[in-house]
């Protein structure tokens, strides 16, 4: 017994001893050869470990700083991580210096197990291959009136989701029915696929959203804490859960591929296919070496992520927004009101009014489009993002860069910043991107919502346009309320910026739906 004793003893103390060891490792590379003090570097304004301790509000620490110090860096072993809100730095970056700057190693094995080398992941030949496909894709007539129907059915269904709320006088979750119609129109637009989540418990689909969210949060996660690798080797913590995730994503998605390609094999038409999948799956026919299954697979996944939780996000920080701000819900309201020429009928049919939002009429919600830009400077979409120096660098506020460091750009800082936006940057208004009631761009280097440079988001118009089409049902047939006006509202902190725990709101009709 007192041998079984001692043998414990000596092994718990030699793990101690063994984390003790790595802890000052991790530690003396951090702090040795940063040039801490040098004015020629970025100032230190903490090491990555307080990022692990602000996790829950890291934008909100974020922003912080960078209200004193528009670029900063913080401690890491062996590098230090620059984060910059100054938009000529962004610029340089993402443009001026593309050459110089990559995604980086680092980057992608952070990313591999859930984007592979999809395009959001991967640089270099691999980057303008699927960046070509996706430009052609994109830009297809066929793609855009496909997708504008699909967005039109979906929220049709929608409306009468949050109708059947209303009428039963039940608040419900914005965020997670925004959710199901966006994951429905990506899967329908990417995959030729009915996954019918608003009209129809799905478990599976269900069970890979979830899936999916997690690992987006566990993945964030990674760039944050120096030991996830170790975490991996012992299958430990959220490395454990990620790996079960990971499982029911490939799972779901290989499937998925396997019955598309099924689906195709027996039609002779194969080369006029609406959604994207089966438009790569012709493509892999040319190119079955490189187009693998699990090529696919990284690209559906990054299309899933560029379409579901991006729209998805932003319309739910949109309502709260209108919640916040009633007259500001009222504007859009009667925008579309009057754009629609709708204003006198309290009693409408709504498969015809969604039926009738055409690409003339979104052109003319200048007022909408604004208010769904605000909400992007806000709260953007994907809330930092960040290029690997390649070769030693200055940036344009003078600060070196050394080979191999990431530079992060902070986009939901950036739209907090006054010396970017002016004295009013925290508050919620429209008007600013209005000029005599016309919708007036900035520059994507100080609007960094969608990126910019050659990595500029292709789906912009498409986002934009699922978005448009969705708020304009909603405001037309409801008004919204919170169900609880003094609960504190935030994100959870992962790659795109969702509302932690939802959002509960009230619907209360504007007329009568008529069927």
């Amino acid at each position: 017994m007192n041998m079984l004793f001692l043998i414990m003893f000596y092994f718990i103390l030699i793990l101690f001893l063994c984390l003790f060891l790595l802890i000052s490792i991790i530690t003396l590379s951090t702090f040795i050869g940063q040039s801490i003090g040098n004015p020629k570097y970025p100032p230190v304004k903490g090491t990555v470990f307080h990022q692990l301790i602000n996790f829950k509000t890291l934008f909100h620490y974020f922003t912080k700083i960078a209200q004193t110090s528009p670029t900063f860096r913080l401690l890491a072993p062996k590098k230090s991580k620059i984060y910059t809100c100054d938009t000529k730095n962004v610029e340089h970056i993402l443009k001026t210096q593309f050459h110089k700057y990559s995604k980086g190693k680092f980057n992608h094995d952070t990313i591999f197990d859930l984007l592979g080398d999809g395009i959001f992941a991967v640089d270099g030949a691999k980057w303008r291959h699927q960046r070509k496909l996706s430009s052609l894709e994109f830009s297809t007539r066929v793609l855009r009136d496909f997708s504008c129907n699909v967005f039109r059915r979906n929220a049709v269904k929608l409306v009468r989701v949050v109708l059947g709320f209303s009428n039963a006088g039940l608040a419900f979750d914005i965020q997670d029915i925004v959710m199901k119609c966006t994951l429905d129109s990506i899967f329908k637009v990417g995959f030729g696929v009915e996954l019918n989540c608003l009209e129809k418990s799905s478990k599976e689909a269900n069970i890979f959203m979830k899936a999916f969210n997690d690992s987006n949060a566990f993945v964030f996660k990674r760039y944050l804490d120096p030991l996830w690798k170790l975490k991996r080797v012992l299958n430990f913590g959220s490395e454990a859960a990620l790996k079960k995730n990971i499982k029911i994503i490939d799972d779901f998605v290989h499937s998925l591929i396997k019955t598309r390609r099924e689906l195709l094999s027996m039609q002779k038409d194969f080369s006029d296919k609406e959604d994207i999948l089966s438009r790569f799956l012709l493509e892999s026919k040319k190119d079955s070496s490189n187009m693998t299954d699990k090529y696919l697979r990284d690209i559906i996944l990054n299309f899933m992520i560029a379409g579901k939780d991006t729209s998805a996000n932003t319309l739910s920080w949109f309502f709260y927004m209108l919640c916040k701000n009633p007259l500001i819900q009222e504007k859009v309201a009667q925008e579309v009101i009057n754009v629609t020429s709708t204003s006198q009928e309290s009693n409408l049919n709504l498969d015809e009014f969604v039926s009738n939002i055409s690409d003339a009429t979104l052109d003319k919600m200048h007022y909408l489009h604004a208010a769904l830009t605000e909400t992007l400077r806000l709260y953007p979409a994907v809330p930092m993002s960040g290029r690997t120096a390649e070769e030693h660098d200055i940036l344009p506020d003078g600060y070196i860069v050394n080979k191999g460091e990431t530079v992060y750009y902070l986009s939901y800082a950036m739209g907090r910043m006054p010396y970017i936006w002016g004295d009013d940057a925290q508050e919620f208004l429209p008007e600013r991107w209005l000029k005599d009631g016309i919708f007036q761009p900035e520059s994507s280097f100080k609007f960094i919502s969608f990126h910019a440079g050659p990595r500029i988001c292709l789906g912009k118009d498409f986002a934009y346009r699922q978005m448009k089409i969705v708020s304009m049902a909603l405001v037309r047939f409801f008004r919204f309320k919170l169900e609880n006006e003094t609960n504190d509202v935030t994100y959870r902190t992962m790659f795109t910026l969702h509302i932690d725990h939802g959002l509960p709101l009230y619907a209360t009709p504007r007329c009568d739906v008529a069927e």
